[in-house]
């Protein structure tokens, strides 16, 4: 029995490793229906502490792998000593693996008995409501939710009627209904319900699709895209600033013609107040060829004494900032108590507060368009976008992945963004430091992109859309809703011993 046990660990752990394949850069998103169908094959049956034991091993494996970049971003890039970044990782990876096991405890614990309530009513429920909770509690980490390996496939459909946690619950659901359809010893009549929900669940949204959620407004508008492909370790160092600062303006004048220029976060590695001349010059120069610029950059408010990271709009009406709302914890601020900051500032790393932006900043102005704008991380949080989408024609999302190198996070971080634009039903606007910078459209496609590591213009035309789609309007209240009344549902039939 102990042997079994630990094999069955083994193998849960395997299972949530290859999970990551379903992601980018890989791709192989019939994995991300087969991984957690196992797992849900896997704990059929056991006491819940040892189900609870699998989902563990199977969220390890997901995050161990999954965000291995973390090392790369802490210690390479970083600076952060081997064994701090060792902790850090092991606690994000443990912290996140409780969800899946909390969410095998549950089912377990109150539906062990294999059926109809457990697998089509739970199952899929608890699946979506341990997303959403690990996407805002602790601040949130919604990385590698299921539903974003299903970004171009019937599946991801889903999105724009009921946002990335729709995705993963009808994702969930075609997970059952493959542990149905493939079980031994399963009664022709529950197969060939298996299949029906299989067929159903893929068809609803391309029939769904045909209906325009979102509409054009106006002409598109040629935009470009600044990837000045500075390595991480490089960029802030003094004596290449001046370099960096010429690299930007080189390659705006080669981005001349469209009506949007927009550069990635922390373009330069300045604060905005030091480089007064510098800006006025460019927005001299953008106003005599009719184009705006949108820059990332951080900036130093001396009346509050805050840093803030921010994007800088330089249009004919002057200047104007969206400053970054959800920071990223222990990158951008730091949640610790005032001895170990001294701590922090004894062993030279970085201890200085980034100062979130206002919770409900407008859009900004900029090509005659309402631009929503989001930074790095916090396009992983589409929900947070709900209000600007009531107001913006186009999305842009300005981020520096060179703090991953040349790992999966960048490929996963374009996922990520896919499916906002495809959940928003409008164009989005990706720059990045060192790539990928691209431009989605609102099917949630590539339409162009730029390469990592590639020091260059994209060019590019985009149409402007207004209207909202289901998601846009609702936002997760309907996914969390029918989740909530599954298990409700759930607990109704137990109770009646269905």
């Amino acid at each position: 029995m102990r042997l079994q046990a630990a094999a069955r660990l083994v193998a849960a752990f395997a299972v949530g490793a290859a999970l990551n394949l379903a992601f980018a850069p890989f791709g192989w998103w019939p994995v991300g229906l087969l991984a957690p169908a196992a797992l849900f094959a896997l704990i059929r049956g056991l006491p819940p502490r040892r189900a609870a034991g699998a989902g563990f091993a199977f969220g390890a494996g997901l995050f161990a792998f999954g965000t291995y970049w973390l090392y790369v971003c802490l210690h390479d890039f970083g600076l952060v000593p081997i064994w701090l970044t060792l902790i850090l990782q092991v606690a994000l990876v443990a912290l996140m693996a409780a969800y899946p096991a909390l969410l095998c405890f549950l089912a377990n614990r109150f539906w062990l008995k294999p059926g109809m309530t457990r697998e089509w009513l739970v199952l899929p429920a608890l699946w979506v409501l341990a997303e959403w909770l690990r996407g805002w509690v602790l601040s949130g980490f919604p990385w590698l939710s299921l539903g974003y390996s299903l970004v171009g496939t019937p599946l991801g459909g889903w999105a724009p009627l009921l946002g990335v946690y729709g995705v993963s619950w009808a994702a969930a659901m075609a997970c059952v209904a493959l542990t149905v359809a493939c079980g031994w010893k399963m009664p022709m009549a529950r197969r060939a319900r298996a299949v029906a929900v299989l067929g159903v669940l893929f068809v609803l949204p391309l029939a769904a699709s045909r209906h325009a959620w979102t509409n054009p407004v106006g002409p598109g508008i040629p935009i470009a895209i600044v990837q000045g492909a500075v390595s991480q370790d490089q960029k802030w160092q003094r004596g290449n600033r001046q370099a960096t600062l010429d690299r930007y303006a080189m390659l705006t004048d080669r981005a001349w013609g469209a009506r949007l220029i927009v550069w990635p976060e922390t373009a330069l590695p300045v604060l905005a107040g030091n480089i007064g001349d510098y800006l006025s010059d460019l927005a001299a120069r953008g106003r005599a060829h009719d184009v705006d610029i949108a820059l990332g950059l951080v900036n130093y408010e001396p009346k509050s004494a805050r840093y803030y990271n921010g994007l800088l709009m330089l249009n004919s009406a002057g200047q104007t900032w969206y400053y970054k709302r959800h920071l990223v914890p222990f990158g951008e601020y730091f949640p610790v108590p005032s001895f170990v900051r001294s701590w922090l500032r004894l062993m030279s790393l970085p201890y200085d507060d980034i100062s979130p932006g206002g919770a409900h900043q407008p859009a900004l102005d900029a090509a005659g368009q309402k631009i929503g704008v989001t930074i790095c991380f916090e396009d992983a949080f589409g929900s947070a976008q709900l209000r600007t989408l009531r107001q913006a024609t186009l999305l842009v999302n300005v981020t520096n992945n060179a703090w991953y190198g040349d790992s999966t996070a960048p490929h996963q971080h374009l996922q990520i963004s896919r499916m906002r634009a495809l959940e928003a039903g409008r164009y989005l606007i990706r720059a990045a430091n060192d790539g990928i910078s691209a431009v989605i459209d609102p099917k949630g496609a590539i339409t162009a992109e730029l390469p990592q590591f590639t020091q260059g213009v994209l060019r590019a035309d985009v149409q402007p859309m207004s209207g909202l789609t289901p998601y846009a309007r609702f936002g997760n209240y309907p996914v969390i809703a029918l989740a909530l009344a599954l298990l409700g549902l759930a607990g109704w039939r137990r109770r009646q011993g269905v």
